[in-house]
């Protein structure tokens, strides 16, 4: 422990966020880290405590409380405190692959399990992760380690988001022959083309890549596994396949006028415009503009969140967001104490930035789409929306969300973006390896395992438990790997804590 009187003496500093209507000029990222000296000091404020809860990672009435990867949280902490950054460094290292990824995009499960956060306001683990990376990268730590020796077993892994990138990397550091198969012109999956600049600038991602790839890493690119690819080629070339592929069907709005122009999904909408930012910052024109339209985001989440920042940066009209559940409260509330994921009321960038330019929060709550209204010519003009109530369902017993008789409304709309979430994995990926599904459209595998009904196949990552964190896929791909490595060599030494 650094200093034990630190929660006392310093207060919770972080890094400072450009005013919404400045940063909305641009994609960039928009935080202003904390100096060397200053994220020192954050670090003497971890206590270093008896039990841990940041590092946990643990079900807490069906919430994950702490970092899934197990990092050691307390550790680094107190390395930064002392100044000790290449060490601090190492310790990081040992259980995530990816903290360049993580420190920007996470939401801090560690944070929200924080003793301090319990009495008063969390350490600043997140930004200490930051700082611990960027520093390496800086001086040199973070450079190619490629393995000494080689197994001469062969690998791939199908995709390259945050979980096919933790089992090639695994793998790799194991002396494997790993080669990453993307379907996308840039690797990355979901972290390059889900997640706006905004949040995780691709110049990150790259950068990482290019070291892996100095390690020994073999990426292909524009490859369609299970299309351009057959499965038997790559089971017949590979000693093992990893599938990675995510849970990418989204979740669909099912309503009267659903074929009306001027309807996407979030995915393909937030795809689109960080591609043509990245070919030619939005001049070739080769994206799904909201500029000057009404843009309705239906969800409430992260992806809707995201939406709202991108459509306002695009110079959109209006922005309003719909959330079938109720306003969480702004403080936790007593049926959900500390140590559990604290379920209130989250004001993101998005928000915050369409408060500033329109004037109020894009938000409306407990609402859902009834109808799609479209002109004589087939474009979206407008919606018919409806409120919704907790009820319980007769049959089941289960608490629902019911429509509420007589509260339709119209709304104007030139553009709406289904920010609805995701129903698992494609099926031809499914269907060209042959792989079992669960209840769940997700991969089957034994209870804690990787491997799947196919012979020397494995998955991991949204694949294999659903659309989730970045953290819950680095540790999948940090499992998984280790899974097929003992298959391959009978025993493993790789960590996944």
């Amino acid at each position: 422990m650094g200093k034990p009187t630190g929660f006392m003496d310093y207060k919770r500093e972080t890094s400072v966020s450009e005013a919404p209507l400045e940063r909305i000029r641009n994609f960039n990222e928009f935080h202003t880290p904390l100096s060397k000296e200053e994220q020192q000091i954050q670090g003497a404020r971890c206590m270093n405590c008896g039990v841990p809860f940041c590092q946990a990672g643990m079900n807490i009435m069906g919430m994950t409380s702490g970092c899934p990867l197990h990092n050691l949280v307390p550790e680094w902490n107190d390395l930064v405190y002392t100044g000790n950054w290449e060490q601090a460094y190492n310790r990081l290292k040992k259980t995530n692959n990816f903290p360049e990824f993580t420190s920007r995009v996470c939401p801090a499960l560690c944070e929200a399990a924080c003793t301090c956060g319990h009495w008063g306001d969390a350490v600043t683990c997140k930004e200490n992760e930051h700082g611990i990376i960027e520093n390496a990268y800086e001086q040199g730590y973070a450079k190619a380690k490629p393995p000494r020796v080689r197994t001469g077993k062969k690998v791939a892994v199908i995709g390259s988001g945050p979980a096919g990138l933790a089992v090639a990397d695994q793998l790799n550091k194991r002396g494997h022959l790993v080669t990453v198969y993307e379907r996308d012109d840039r690797v990355g999956g979901l972290l390059m083309y889900g997640i706006p600049n905004m949040k995780l600038e691709k110049w990150v991602i790259d950068r990482k890549v290019s070291i892996m790839k100095e390690e020994g890493i073999t990426f292909v690119t524009n490859t369609n596994v299970g299309k351009d690819v057959k499965a038997a080629k790559l089971l017949k070339e590979y000693d093992r396949v990893v599938l990675a592929c995510g849970a990418k069907n989204p979740r669909d709005i099912k309503a009267p006028g659903r074929d009306a122009k001027g309807i996407y999904f979030a995915v393909d909408f937030l795809k689109a415009t960080t591609k043509s930012l990245l070919d030619s910052e939005l001049k070739d024109n080769q994206y799904i503009s909201a500029k000057g339209k009404r843009v309705v985001i239906i969800g409430g989440g992260d992806t809707g969140n995201d939406c709202v920042g991108t459509s306002i940066r695009h110079g959109a009209a209006s922005v309003t967001q719909l959330e079938m559940m109720p306003k969480a409260p702004d403080t936790r509330a007593e049926n959900n104490p500390w140590p559990e994921w604290p379920k209130v009321c989250k004001t993101d960038y998005g928000q915050e930035e369409a408060i500033a330019v329109f004037g109020h929060d894009p938000r409306i709550y407990q609402t859902t789409v009834k109808e799609f209204l479209k002109d004589k010519n087939g474009n979206l003009c407008g919606l018919v929306t409806v409120k919704l109530e907790s009820k319980k369902d007769e049959k089941t017993g289960r608490m629902m969300m019911a429509e509420v008789p007589g509260s339709e409304q119209k709304m104007d709309a030139d553009l709406v973006l289904i920010a609805a979430g995701f129903l698992g994995t494609e099926n031809y990926i499914v269907s060209a390896f042959g792989v079992d599904l669960n209840a769940k459209t997700n991969v089957a595998t034994a209870e804690g395992a990787y491997a799947t009904n196919v012979k020397n196949v494995f998955t991991a990552g949204d694949m294999h438990r659903g659309q989730s964190l970045v953290v819950w896929a680095i540790r999948e791909g940090r499992e998984a790997a280790r899974e097929v490595d003992e298959s391959l060599m009978g025993y493993s030494y790789l960590s996944v804590q």
